[in-house]
């Protein structure tokens, strides 16, 4: 097919031109075409498959290169380079086949040929580029390029070959290409549905591959069928290229990379009023393709009927500008509260809670995407009118898609890198508007009628007048109203938006970290105590004396920072994705100001980049990223990634995953254990918090010995982090022992793993109402004694005291959440008369 240039080109391009389309116009009885059924079927499975191929990918590079966003984009950028070398040569080749239709058949074989190839080999890809890139630097990602870029330039002859199957006799290049590439498009958001709700989720990376790879061999074979034996035309005869084709081509390339700076943007703003989950991200994708699609499709019946195209074209590039602008500056509160409403009537009407869901991501992507994408959809057909001359069809569509993909590499690069950084999300939106209204202006500057410039000029005046309006920070702001908190900081980067928000009263006030929207965490009570738990506790009962320690994600720095609290600890590392979430920990409580600490050496990288690439080994990894069903965080909960861990350890070292109970259902934790117990043959799970667990396992067996605990916990500095979260002794710290391996297998039981080739927890059901109070005491129930040797009756007395206390906080937690007041009463008193100074259980009573 020719997809991918969907995700965020304004509306592909054509390209050569000749006014034969619009003289011929003027001579020939006007009479609608018939639609070219056949062949936007084909484009439309094309499509489709193409999409698949994409997302695929895009998962592929992120455990290839890492998740950072400079790596993906430069590698996703082959993609759009393979489509944009595709259309332009190919299309070309187009032109000079007597059989269009067999040349698209072979084209589609070629597709999935190489890209089942090329995907099988990216599968195997990380560790061989990891040790490339250290030994020959750049060089390393050109086999990635390759692999990517040739299926892709298969992709970009699709449209121009099947347009030139089709090319009407009368001229009409403009309706016929704009309902094929409705229909490629239609097709693509058929493939990022399917891909994302059922194909990964049902057959895993590869096996979706495979399914993409059928449909090309399935797509070839009908076309050689449909084509027939005799040659159904000559190849054409070459003519040269106008100069007002050039133009034409040349300013939709400009619109092409607007287009796809629009989709940065709107990537990034649109998140907070939806989720940081796969689906989420697919619903604004969608939407965009959706509103190219439609605006393509109703425009293509005008476009050779028009008597001012390039008046048409100026303007619908301008308004899509103005337009995107506008709807910054009406966006307020009524758009989450639209959604809930929205969301509740759904749920009131019997349907699911993942109909509810997309319903809200659908309206919050409608409401900033669709219209102006409609907009560019609709100038795709009147481009072609203007570039394309129907004997040379091919030609010039190729053209018109590369050079427009080739503008959209550029704008992604522009906007991500550059203008978000320098100036935030709103002027950056608003220096693309203005760059639409320049590229209108140009298009109106000569050909157009009086009324067209009129018309374009109003709408440039309107947009600049927009930017002074509109306030820079209208996203954080109303982050900020939303979440209903305070805005200490904020900073919009090419890898999202970073801000930190101070939440709730009095003496309970508190900090929040929000990436893209979305709480990552805070400096509650909770949070500080699962997370210095986090830290210490692994190296607590280690059975050596630990020298270095890794913590991957930064967060808010409390697990880092608690690092610098173990005094045996000679080596320190960090791994943070984000910059700007560097730049935010000083912002945060109790987190030992680990930003400046010397002790602690923070590498702004991928988490698991940093252990694939570097074969340094730690006596504790711990790690806490963002909860497992956000997207692209899979790749620290897979099974290979813990084997990638396992390897990374020192002898008897340990590695310690956090455990969230509150942010999946049950089978999804269970399949997280097993993914843990598959890579780790000796495993043991403690409680941070009340909505937190910890995994913590081993090469080797771990062996707690009390002896060796007492002295690790009695450092002065230990001991103070952990009191000031109600951990004041090793008995306290040993009572939120849960279970070992044994334990863990009854609870994981059949579970499937999770794995880098089936990522299912990204792809999972959505969290069902009340989940936690079920799961919690799932895993409460897989308690078994605790093994520790060396402990006389004293220590396992006050253990069980301890133990006992938290499980009464835990029941008043759970009675809290059942709206059981007189219980919750109850259990938690009961749990302050056995530890009354207790910190943490203070921190929630009345």
């Amino acid at each position: 097919m020719s997809h991918r240039r969907k995700p965020a080109p304004p509306a592909p391009s054509p390209s050569a031109t000749v006014r034969a389309a619009a003289a011929t116009e003027k001579t020939k009885p006007k009479r609608s075409a018939s639609v070219p059924w056949r062949q936007s079927a084909l484009l439309f499975v094309s499509g489709a498959a193409s999409l698949v191929y994409q997302v695929i990918w895009v998962k592929q590079l992120g455990l290839i290169v890492g998740v950072d966003v400079y790596a993906v984009t430069t590698a996703i950028s082959a993609f759009f380079l393979g489509l944009a070398l595709g259309g332009w040569w190919l299309g070309r080749w187009a032109d000079r086949v007597a059989q269009p239709l067999q040349f698209y058949g072979t084209l589609e074989v070629a597709v999935a040929v190489s890209g089942l190839a090329g995907s099988l080999l990216l599968a195997h890809a990380a560790p061989w580029f990891a040790i490339a890139q250290d030994h020959i630097g750049l060089l390393a990602w050109l086999p990635l390029f390759l692999l990517i870029g040739l299926p892709a330039f298969f992709m970009g002859g699709t449209l121009p070959a099947l347009l030139r199957d089709r090319a009407p006799a009368d001229g009409r290049v403009g309706g016929t290409g704009g309902v094929l590439y409705a229909a490629n498009t239609l097709g693509a958001i058929a493939g990022a549905l399917i891909a994302t709700f059922w194909l990964i989720p049902l057959l895993g990376l590869q096996g979706t591959i495979l399914a993409a790879a059928t449909l090309n061999v399935v797509l070839a074979l009908g076309s050689f069928l449909l084509s027939g034996a005799p040659p159904t035309r000559a190849p054409a005869i070459i003519a040269p290229e106008l100069a007002p084709a050039r133009r034409a081509i040349l300013l939709y390339a400009a619109a092409g990379g607007i287009a796809l700076g629009y989709e940065v943007i709107w990537t990034q703003s649109v998140v907070q009023f939806m989720s940081t989950r796969t689906f989420a991200f697919t619903m604004v994708l969608v939407t965009y393709l959706f509103g190219i699609m439609l605006g393509s499709a109703l425009y293509a019946r005008h476009a050779d009927r028009l008597r001012d195209p390039w008046g048409v074209f100026g303007g619908l590039i301008a308004a899509a500008g103005a337009v995107a602008l506008l709807q910054v500056g009406l966006l307020g509160p009524w758009l989450p509260a639209t959604q809930s409403k929205l969301a509740s009537l759904v749920l009131d009407a019997g349907g699911g809670n993942l109909l509810a869901l997309c319903l809200r991501f659908a309206l919050a992507g409608g409401y900033m995407v669709l219209l102006p994408t409609v907009l560019l959809g609709a100038a795709f057909p009147v481009v072609l009118r203007l570039a394309a001359n129907p004997a040379q069809v091919g030609r010039d569509t190729g053209k018109v898609l590369a050079l427009n993909t080739a503008g959209g590499i550029l704008g992604t690069a522009l906007t991500g890198f550059v203008l978000i950084p320098l100036l935030g999300l709103v002027h950056a939106l608003w220096v693309l508007a203005l760059a639409a209204c320049a590229v209108g202006l140009a298009a109106v500057w000569r050909g157009a009628t009086p009324l067209s410039r009129k018309a374009v000029w109003a709408i440039t005046l309107f947009a600049l007048i927009l930017g002074f309006v509109v306030p820079a920070d209208r996203y954080v702001r109303l982050l900020a109203r939303t979440r209903g908190g305070t805005l200490v900081q904020w900073e919009e980067t090419a890898a999202g938006t970073v801000a930190v928000l101070e939440q709730g009263r009095g003496a309970q006030r508190f900090r929040r970290l929000y990436i893209q929207g979305v709480s990552n965490s805070g400096d509650t009570m909770a949070s500080l105590r699962y997370m210095r738990l986090q830290a210490l506790l692994p190296l607590i009962i280690h059975q050596g004396e630990p020298r270095s320690a890794m913590v991957i994600a930064l967060g808010t720095g409390i697990t880092a920072g608690a690092l610098t609290q173990y005094p045996g600890l000679t080596h320190r590392v960090t791994a943070e994705l984000l910059p700007a979430v560097v730049r935010a920990v000083p912002a945060f409580n109790g987190n030992f100001d680990v930003a400046h600490n010397p002790a602690m050496q923070i590498r702004v990288h991928d988490g698991r980049q940093e252990l694939l690439r570097n074969p340094q080994k730690y006596d504790l990894i711990t790690l806490e990223p963002p909860p497992p069903s956000a997207a692209g965080v899979v790749n620290l909960y897979s099974q290979d990634f813990y084997e990638l861990a396992r390897n990374r350890l020192q002898p008897g070292g340990l590695f310690a995953q956090w455990l969230p109970l509150a942010t999946q259902n049950d089978e999804d934790s269970r399949a997280l254990v097993r993914s843990f117990l598959n890579a780790f043959p000796y495993a043991t799970l403690w409680t941070t918090e009340l909505h937190e667990m910890l995994l913590v396992g081993s090469a080797q067996p771990i062996v707690l010995n009390a002896a060796s605990i007492n002295a690790h916990f009695a450092a002065p500095a230990v001991r103070k982090a952990l009191t000031e979260v109600g951990i004041p002794s090793p008995a306290a710290l040993l009572a939120t022992w849960i279970t070992d391996h044994a334990g863990l297998e009854r609870y994981a039981a059949q579970a499937l793993p999770v794995t880098d080739d089936h990522p299912r927890i990204e792809y999972a059901d959505w969290l069902r109402p009340g989940e936690f109070a079920r799961v919690l005491p799932q895993l409460l129930n897989v308690r078994s004694p605790l093994p520790l040797m060396g402990a006389d009756a004293d220590l396992l007395a006050r253990i069980e005291t301890q133990q006992q206390a938290l499980m009464d906080f835990y029941a008043a937690g759970l009675y809290a959440y059942a709206g059981d007041k007189e219980n919750w009463q109850i259990t938690l008193e009961r749990a302050l008369q056995a530890d009354p100074d207790n910190l943490y259980y203070r921190h929630f009573t009345p």
